[in-house]
């Protein structure tokens, strides 16, 4: 009887070990490099490996948005979108001076912790705590200190956590009064060597003449072919006289501050007219096609099973079919692109057809969303061109060009 188990306990354990299962596609994102792979793995380490991608120890992931280990198992269900945080070089600046530390944390605070430094209400950290943390990012700490204050022939002694020389003054009770001053000045930071020495101010005023630079005024004429510019009236620079304070430090000019400006003349604007005129022109090469305009788009492409939607869908905006010759642009600016024919070197022939996330690629690349097209493919016959592309708008040219056109 105890063998009949262990046979069929054996069984249970080959066959769940035999079982297939199914990989999962995650998109990748490092930097501007988008790739999607299909695994099994469900380590971050393990899956980036699979991709070929190399990572760093102070390297970081994060799995739809929630952060997780290098070598931690993702337990989240469905596609995955891991977007890989390489490390960055991020300045510290502190009392005891600066270093230059790598890391791959998402904000000042969290970096701060990661290296050990907790701050107190009276600290000063510049910029803030929730600042996302860049590459050659500036941190500044500066906690509150001992300050020695000079005034004349007092010597004063004080701890404070103020943000400015000034505000420290006045918490010893000696606020700069009339044209006195300090060194560092009272709108500074406190010094890191906490030496404050109020000094004697002197100002004079000098005159200068600027330049006004002139606005451009647009507008549209019928008789210039649309793209074009033409110069109706030239530009001309206005003139100011400016009233600059100097201001010296015990005889030493520290500083210069705009006081007051004068318009001496008025500029005059410069007015721009945009053609609205239609021309067609031919697109060239082996291609007999003629259009109206013709512009430079960041492509992705689609099928209808690689649409992101985890499975396989067929429908589009417009009720065509998805695949190849159906092209899809940023919802927000359908309604005006709808059915319109396009021609893509690479690609072909289209009709704007469907629609798509524009917001993500903005996010992603930093492409603005109405310089976004999506290429759609069969799924047996995916040729996959991505990257900047001319999109040539076929002839009939609409009744009204779309403003973003303009």
């Amino acid at each position: 009887m105890k063998l009949s188990r262990l046979l069929a306990a054996a069984f249970i354990v080959l066959l769940f070990g035999c079982q297939s299962f199914s990989p999962r596609s995650v998109t990748i994102f490092d930097g501007e490099n988008t790739l999607t792979v299909s695994t099994n793995e469900t380590v971050p380490l393990s899956i980036l490996s699979e991709a070929g991608i190399t990572t760093q120890p102070t390297d970081r992931v994060l799995v739809n948005g929630i952060p997780y280990a290098l070598d931690e198992s993702i337990s989240l269900d469905g596609n995955w979108q891991l977007q890989l945080r390489r490390a960055v070089q991020v300045t510290l600046v502190t009392p005891q001076g600066e270093q230059a530390i790598q890391t791959s944390a998402l904000a000042v605070g969290d970096f701060l912790k990661e290296n050990g430094i907790s701050t107190g209400i009276h600290d000063e950290v510049h910029p803030p705590l929730t600042t996302p943390v860049t590459d050659s990012l500036t941190i500044t700490f500066s906690p509150a200190q001992d300050l020695t204050i000079t005034s004349g022939g007092a010597v004063i002694n004080i701890r404070s956590a103020a943000k400015t020389v000034g505000e420290a003054l006045a918490e010893a009770g000696i606020p700069l009064m009339g044209l006195d001053a300090s060194a560092p000045a009272e709108n500074e930071p406190l010094p890191v060597d906490g030496q404050i020495k109020v000094i004697h101010v002197t100002e004079s005023i000098s005159v200068d003449l600027q330049s006004i630079p002139f606005s451009t005024e647009e507008t549209e004429s019928a008789d210039i072919a649309f793209g074009q510019q033409e110069v109706l009236q030239a530009g001309e620079s206005g003139v100011t006289m400016v009233r600059t304070r100097i201001r010296y430090e015990d005889g030493v000019e520290v500083s210069r501050s705009e006081e007051e400006k004068t318009i001496l003349k008025e500029p005059v604007t410069q007015i721009v007219a945009n053609g609205s005129k239609i021309e067609l022109s031919q697109v060239g090469g082996d291609a007999p096609y003629q259009y109206w305009y013709a512009t430079q788009m960041y492509a992705s492409w689609y099928s209808p099973c690689n649409s992101g939607t985890g499975g396989c869908s067929y429908g589009t905006a417009s009720g065509a079919r998805a695949g190849y010759g159906i092209v899809a642009v940023d919802y927000s600016y359908y309604s005006y692109l709808a059915g319109m024919r396009v021609y893509i070197p690479g690609y072909g022939i289209a009709t704007i057809g469907d629609t798509g996330g524009g917001p993500i690629i903005e996010t992603a690349f930093g492409v603005p969303r109405y310089q976004w097209i999506d290429l759609g493919y069969d799924d047996s016959n995916i040729g996959g061109l991505s990257g900047w592309v001319t999109v040539y708008f076929l002839e009939p040219a609409p009744a009204e060009i779309p403003y973003f056109f303009k």
